[in-house]
């Protein structure tokens, strides 16, 4: 009886140690403090990782786009040359006819006939209207029957005055009794002339403003009458290049309506006064006009050559970019890159420009002859750009353009 306990004992002697083990255990419950740091830390490593593989991603990208070369842009070219001009003074004309004037009535009547078609010539003293006169063609027959009536009593009158037979004063009256018949005789005459209306000059005639059987009163018009070659043109210079123009310097005028047209001609005359409102001298040219191409009253561009003559670059208006700080052109030169290779690019290089000549623009300082300039394709140039010439079509560039369908 005495053993039973011992070995109950024995028997749960075994059980005690994990109930020790458990209330010893060495792995204490983690703080909330320290699951935050670790959290931190395990994003901050993430974060790092992201950004390195962006800074290589970067990187790449930049040492790409640092070898990454533009394709050249396509422009056309010209290369500068040099040419001798005449400088000329610009300026716009009116042109008028050396002798023009509306032909009207000088004495009232009735329009008889007319021996003139609108727009034609005329000679000078051709007969154009022909006003009614008969009753002034009745008054010429009584005056010139008096006429010789008194031419016969004056040769009596003279035979007997030689003779002595009558008296002096009886002479006188026969001279002047055929004296006022003359007269009578003219002043008949003359009416009838002013009712006879002739071409005073030759000339081109207008559109006339009568008909037959029409009434005219003393200058009611009848026709305009113009002489057109030569043809005159008036225009203005400034006066500081007063000491410049002289009498039969040549001058060239091309007309609104005729732009295929250029017609030449000279200085015929040179105003003696400045207008003192403009301080424009007043000067007119001669200008041939065979075909009466040139019209009176017509506006004209009007160039004046200088005598003067001098070595200019002029080149295309669309090689020039044009800004408010200065005006440029691109020069196109052989370059070297980075890496020491050769291409075509272009350098802009500022200029003074002159004056303008149809599709032509002066250049005064900047270029030289033989330099090779872009003259179309500006926009997209840059300071040391690669180009690539293309010149199968070339931008305008004549110094006497046609308008297309003008």
């Amino acid at each position: 009886m005495s053993e039973e306990p011992s070995s109950y004992q024995q028997s749960i002697t075994p059980a005690q140690p994990e109930v020790i083990t458990l209330a010893d255990d060495p792995k204490p419950p983690k703080h909330p403090k320290f699951v935050l740091i670790l959290s931190i830390i395990g994003m901050l490593l993430v974060i790092l990782a992201l950004g390195g593989i962006k800074f290589f991603q970067i990187s790449q990208a930049i040492a790409k786009g640092k070898s990454f070369k533009m394709p050249p842009d396509a422009v056309t070219s010209l290369t500068v040359k040099e040419e001798v001009v005449a400088p000329v003074l610009e300026a716009v004309g009116s042109l008028s006819s050396p002798q023009g004037v509306m032909l009207s009535a000088d004495l009232p009547g009735i329009v008889k006939s007319i021996s003139f078609e609108s727009g034609t010539s005329a000679t000078n003293g051709q007969l154009l209207v022909q006003l009614d006169t008969r009753q002034e063609e009745a008054q010429l027959r009584t005056a010139k029957s008096k006429l010789d009536l008194a031419r016969q009593n004056l040769e009596r009158a003279q035979d007997l005055n030689d003779k002595r037979v009558i008296a002096k004063s009886a002479y006188d009256e026969a001279k002047s009794l055929y004296d006022g018949a003359v007269s009578s005789v003219e002043e008949t005459q003359a009416i009838i002339d002013r009712k006879t209306l002739r071409s005073p000059f030759g000339g081109v005639l207008g559109i006339r403003q009568i008909n037959v059987g029409q009434y005219l009163k003393s200058g009611d018009p009848i026709v305009q009458l113009e002489s057109l070659d030569p043809i005159y043109v008036n225009f203005a210079l400034p006066q500081q290049y007063i000491g410049r123009l002289s009498e039969g310097q040549a001058i060239r005028i091309q007309a609104d309506g005729l732009p295929e047209k250029t017609f030449t001609g000279a200085i015929t005359a040179i105003n003696s006064i400045v207008d003192t409102s403009t301080r424009n001298i007043q000067v007119q040219g001669t200008v041939a006009n065979p075909d009466h191409l040139l019209r009176s009253g017509m506006f004209a561009a009007v160039q004046t050559l200088l005598p003067d003559k001098k070595n200019v670059v002029m080149i295309p208006s669309t090689a020039v970019q044009y800004a408010p700080y200065g005006d440029s052109v691109f020069v196109i030169e052989e370059m070297k890159g980075p890496d020491g290779v050769a291409f075509l690019g272009v350098r802009e290089q500022s200029v003074v420009l002159g004056k303008t000549r149809g599709d032509q623009i002066e250049v005064l300082k900047g270029l030289k002859q033989g330099d090779q300039i872009a003259t179309s394709g500006l926009f997209k140039l840059r300071q040391g750009g690669a180009v690539k010439i293309n010149n199968s079509v070339q931008p305008g560039n004549d110094p006497s353009p046609k308008p297309a369908q003008s």
